[in-house]
């Protein structure tokens, strides 16, 4: 079976205009590629931290709170406190006992709400100033989404690495 091409290859998305385009097919190669590398990935591991790296589960958690915390500033809307319950909970599995499918499909639906979120984003607004956090640190709608992508994207890389490690048996 001939390997499927990347999403940026594969043409532009509908209704996302044509400068958010790159975001999109970020998330969604993200998407691909967290579902191929988790397929049959063992709970029992998502904990585990080879050679004190952050562990699997952590970057799958990371992943969806993190996009959900960027584009939450890039709507100009503070944080909720499940968001801050959600940050605090980030590498902290005993408490919830979390299995690897339901955090491969949060992490989906996370992606499916970025993409309905990068639909409604109007050109105009790109440039527009948004503060990040309490401290209100300078950034601007565009800058959070292609963040929001580009971080995706780094820890995507890392939850590879960490899940071949594993399922390789170098815990």
């Amino acid at each position: 079976m001939a390997q499927q091409r990347e999403v940026w290859q594969r043409g532009p998305l509908p209704d996302i205009i044509p400068m958010l385009q790159p975001v999109a097919h970020a998330l969604l190669q993200a998407r691909e590629e967290v579902n191929e590398y988790m397929h049959e990935f063992p709970s029992a591991l998502l904990w585990q931290r080879p050679a004190g790296m952050a562990s699997v589960g952590f970057h799958l958690q990371h992943l969806s709170g993190v996009l959900d915390r960027v584009f939450t500033y890039a709507k100009a809307e503070g944080l909720s406190p499940f968001q801050f319950e959600q940050l605090d909970e980030e590498g902290k599995d005993a408490a919830h006992g979390y299995t690897t499918k339901e955090l491969v499909e949060r992490f989906g639906r996370q992606v499916d709400l970025a993409l309905q979120q990068l639909r409604g984003t109007d050109a105009a607004s790109l440039a527009d100033y948004r503060g990040i956090g309490r401290a209100g640190l300078p950034s601007t709608v565009i800058g959070l989404l292609v963040h929001g992508a580009e971080h995706t994207m780094r820890h995507v890389g890392q939850l590879m690495v960490t899940a071949a490690v594993l399922k390789n048996g170098g815990a």
